[in-house]
């Protein structure tokens, strides 16, 4: 199962998919967690302590390794390069492993708010591509809000997008948007996750706003989990009792065969 996980940003994506992935690892799967949201909060998330945070080196700055991989140096234009790099060994050398997950950290390869056609870009497309499409491993993606990171090929590589809403308009129309550009692509199991709702009022306003889309489930608010994100510490060890449960569901629905 290759997963994606988006949503407008504070939504609680990097939480989400943390606590996803390593559910995922304590029922035995293999699991390869990607972060591809340049704000890089997935280590965080997973519980990695703050000294093996520091020592994590996105791909977008393994200056060595893209000018060997494509043919250029990093941070440098007008340079002929590849856009097909060899990149089916880079998970297996670089990946973190922590509680069974194999945490792979792409970085920002973008340059003054725009994209870019660069080395950086092209090395991190071909690895995205070669861990959705080419990979057996379960894969969890947490995103960036949008999906620039999915081109078309690796559009139809995932299995579906999960979509990350809290109860409020603008997350509403930016989920709304994102399920948009997932049908552009062709990539049309999009399903919705709420979060952070704090009352019946806002359980009503998430499936108001979503249910008729395919809402799977609504995370409560949590103390412990803003704590957790606060402390640095592992999101899946703070869900609490109901949140766990509603995760479990959310695996479930999403075809991995486990969890009820």
């Amino acid at each position: 199962m290759k997963l994606a996980v988006s949503g407008k940003g504070g939504v609680g994506k990097s939480t989400v998919s943390g606590a996803l992935a390593l559910m995922l690892a304590e029922a035995g799967r293999r699991v390869l967690a990607i972060d591809a949201d340049p704000d890089a909060n997935l280590a965080d998330s997973l519980g990695i302590p703050a000294a093996a945070r520091e020592r994590l080196v996105s791909i977008a700055r393994q200056g060595e390794l893209i000018e060997a991989r494509t043919g250029a140096r990093p941070g440098t234009y007008g340079q002929l390069f590849t856009l097909n790099p060899e990149v089916s060994d880079i998970a297996d050398r670089f990946a973190y492993a922590w509680r069974n997950v194999n945490l792979i950290v792409m970085g920002e390869a973008r340059k003054g708010g725009g994209g870019c056609m660069c080395p950086e870009n092209a090395l991190i497309q071909a690895l995205i591509d070669n861990l959705v499409l080419d990979r057996d491993e379960d894969v969890v993606m947490d995103m960036e809000a949008g999906i620039e990171h999915l081109g078309r090929g690796t559009a139809r590589g995932v299995d579906a997008m999960l979509v990350v809403c809290e109860p409020g308009q603008r997350s509403i129309d930016c989920g709304v948007k994102i399920a948009e550009m997932c049908a552009d692509l062709g990539l049309e199991r999009v399903a919705f996750l709420g979060n952070k709702s704090a009352s019946d009022a806002d359980d009503a306003f998430l499936r108001d706003a979503l249910g008729a889309r395919g809402l799977l489930g609504i995370l409560r608010w949590s103390d412990a989990l803003r704590d957790a994100d606060r402390d640095g510490v592992s999101a899946r060890d703070h869900l609490g009792a109901e949140n766990e449960a509603v995760l479990r569901q959310v695996i479930g629905k999403m075809k991995w065969g486990i969890g009820k």
